[in-house]
């Protein structure tokens, strides 16, 4: 389990400090846009999963875990160490990024754009397509998982592009709780860790339904 915990510490440690870094840098900078600060979230997911999915199953996100907990592809054990390690990943992460940039953006913490029943929705939805593309592509027995990164990455992507604008395109409760933490940007956070869990959870439910 050691080396599990490890490689979910590091992961979400990479993720939230090359995705939200991408957005301090462009809120310093204007230099990578929008769609730049997307493509970051995108590449450092398929990245992350090629180096660790052989380790941990590269969940680096809560709802996923508690996704995989639903369809008991793990125990509550793992599941709640799971959680715990992804959430001190993504805290470490902010705290970085806040000594080396200051109080910069917010850190990159998800906020709503417009109503946060608009951002519930999107995160809802988003998180959903994302699992689904988890579990269709990295864990059903006739998946290609060597392509397993480029699709969950991709999708990452593809997601951060189009509804960053609106929700901040979080997917991932760890991913916003750091920021949210240390930034002191408390607000919303509660839309990030429930609509994407259930977003997750649902998406695992309809997963078991069409492979049954």
């Amino acid at each position: 389990m050691r080396k599990k915990w490890i490689a979910e510490f590091i992961g979400s440690y990479f993720l939230v400090f090359a995705g939200t870094g991408a957005v301090i840098v462009n809120t310093l900078t204007s230099s990578l846009t929008h769609i730049g600060v997307a493509i970051t979230f995108g590449l450092v997911v398929m990245a992350l999963i090629y180096a660790f999915g052989h380790v941990s199953g590269a969940h680096f996100n809560p709802a996923v875990t508690l996704a995989f907990l639903f369809l008991r592809q793990i125990d509550a054990r793992t599941a709640l160490s799971f959680v715990v390690t992804q959430c001190l990943g993504a805290v470490a992460a902010s705290l970085t990024l806040l000594y080396m940039f200051g109080h910069v953006g917010s850190l990159g913490a998800t906020m709503p754009a417009g109503s946060w029943q608009q951002s519930a929705v999107m995160e809802f939805i988003l998180t959903f397509a994302l699992m689904l593309v988890i579990l269709a592509s990295a864990v059903h027995a006739k998946a290609s998982k060597s392509f397993a990164g480029i699709a969950i990455g991709g999708t990452v992507a593809l997601e951060a592009m189009f509804a960053g604008p609106v929700s901040g395109a979080s997917m991932n409760p760890a991913r916003s709780l750091g920021p949210a933490l240390v930034s002191g940007s408390l607000s919303y956070l509660w839309l990030y860790i429930v609509c994407t869990t259930a977003g997750a959870i649902v998406a695992a439910y309809v997963y078991n339904l069409l492979h049954e």
